[in-house]
């Protein structure tokens, strides 16, 4: 098990929907079972505290949330905006959906140009 602080996505890599959940498995070390949907994403990326749950190799730090660190942010969200904005938006529906539990955000995102 691996505790991180943050992760990096080096997001020139990603050209595509079936690139975008490549880069993610590999980064991430989703599970073989990963769905390659938004909704595999978000049950993957909502476990990464929780290492009994399998979906990840990497995990957040205890008690705070991991930070995801978008390299060349800029030009994946002009090259693939519906892949982009679709990031976005399904991880604040992670961090929305433990927080409705009453656990913490366990995911921040930081896009770097």
């Amino acid at each position: 098990m691996t505790r991180r602080e943050q992760a990096e996505i080096q997001a020139d890599r990603i050209t595509d929907w079936t690139s975008f959940h490549d880069v993610f498995a590999e980064v991430f070390g989703f599970p073989g079972f990963y769905g390659r949907n938004m909704d595999a994403w978000i049950d993957c990326m909502t476990s990464l505290d929780a290492p009994e749950d399998g979906m990840t190799t990497i995990h957040a730090p205890k008690d705070k949330p991991l930070t995801l660190v978008i390299s060349n942010a800029s030009s994946f969200e002009h090259r693939c905006p519906d892949v982009f904005n679709a990031m976005l938006a399904c991880a604040a529906f992670v961090n929305g959906r433990r927080m409705e539990t009453g656990e913490r955000p366990v995911l921040l995102i930081a896009t770097v140009s």
